[in-house]
């Protein structure tokens, strides 16, 4: 897929400033620093629509960035990070179940797991969220450069196997440094945006 024309439109922290011309979107969901923004960067060939942070935590709106004028990636607030006071990630909690549970636009989640990890309790958490709504989720687990060619399988089993991942949600090995996987990625994405 090629993009031609990325903008953000909006940080949105409630329905009432979510954009209203109806595209479809794709929710991109998972821990703090587990590299959200490199791989919305890396699919849309951008260095940094998306801003990439070495502090945790940083993304506390939902960010709608609109692509080819045809349809959202939205960036969630990363969960999981500690240094946030409880009253705010109950704050973002609210708001994020707000989103997955009413908003009829959105079409699928991707979940971003840390190959080199299990899965951890919070990443569980989120896959059942998203089950429990009846979302269809993308499972991407990314920094696979890191993780040398004869563990991969063992890795992407383990992270199949943790979150006990329904049969019909793929899980897709991805790199955002050698850019394996974006093809694919792309691929999946096309068919839930029917596009």
């Amino acid at each position: 897929m090629k993009i031609t024309n990325a903008e953000i439109v909006i940080s949105a922290v409630s329905p009432k400033q979510y954009p209203e011309d109806h595209l479809p979107e794709i929710a991109l969901a998972g821990r703090s620093n587990v590299g959200k923004s490199s791989f919305i960067n890396k699919l849309i060939n951008r260095k940094n629509l998306a801003r990439t942070s070495s502090k945790p935590g940083k993304t506390q709106t939902l960010n709608f960035y609109r692509l080819n004028d045809r349809f959202y990636f939205v960036d969630v607030p990363g969960y999981g990070y500690a240094k946030v006071s409880k009253k705010e990630r109950e704050k973002w909690g609210r708001m994020m179940e707000t989103y997955f549970e009413e908003r009829d636009t959105l079409k699928a989640v991707v979940l971003i797991t840390d190959v080199r990890h299990e899965p951890t309790v919070a990443d569980v958490q989120m896959y059942d969220f998203l089950k429990y709504y009846e979302l269809p989720v993308l499972v991407v687990a990314t920094k696979l450069d890191k993780v040398p060619k004869n563990k991969r399988a063992s890795h992407l089993k383990r992270t199949r196997e943790t979150l006990e991942m329904e049969p019909e949600d793929n899980l897709l090995p991805f790199s955002a440094e050698t850019g394996d996987g974006k093809e694919e990625a792309w691929g999946v994405l096309r068919k839930y945006l029917g596009i």
